[in-house]
């Protein structure tokens, strides 16, 4: 992994930043998951889970964006919120411009989420990532996660949400 060549820098995200976030994620999300879910499941699952104003009541829930910036430029996101078990933490969000892959980024924001839940004194972390994901899925893996489980989630709309959940401790 070669070291960047402009600076990176990873912000806890205003409501202000969370239309830049549901923009990124429609960019994400359309050059990714094609072939892994159908672009109509693509395109609820954005007007879903994307839609500013669902961001911006997860935000105020309790879940912590994070932006990744590279030369003051969004190119990435994470998110991480509480479950019901106080010493876990679920990462419910990691996402690099697929121009921004492959360069270290996807790492740098898992570590500090990492940090994030340590701070708040959460012993393990855990994810869901669709099983058809094979490079998330890897990725995950080789940064400690294991399958803990497999769910399949009705969301409404005809669709499903076929996923691994992983976890790993901190």
């Amino acid at each position: 992994m070669s070291e960047p060549t402009t600076p990176v820098t990873i912000v806890t995200a205003a409501e202000v930043d969370l239309p830049g976030i549901a923009a990124l994620a429609g960019v994400i999300w359309r050059a990714v998951y094609p072939g892994i879910i159908s672009p109509a499941q693509i395109d609820y699952m954005l007007a879903r889970m994307y839609d500013v104003e669902e961001l911006t009541q997860q935000s105020r829930a309790g879940t912590v964006f994070l932006r990744l910036l590279v030369d003051g430029r969004l190119i990435g996101f994470a998110a991480h919120s509480p479950t019901c078990d106080p010493a876990e933490r679920k990462l419910d969000k990691l996402y690099l411009h697929p121009d921004h892959q492959r360069q270290g980024h996807g790492s740098r924001l898992l570590q500090q989420v990492m940090a994030d839940a340590r701070a708040l004194g959460c012993t393990s972390l855990v994810l869901t990532v669709n099983k058809r994901n094979a490079k998330a899925v890897a990725a995950y893996a080789k940064n400690g996660f294991v399958v803990r489980d497999a769910i399949v989630a009705d969301i409404g709309g005809g669709f499903v949400m076929d996923d691994y959940v992983m976890a790993r401790a901190l």
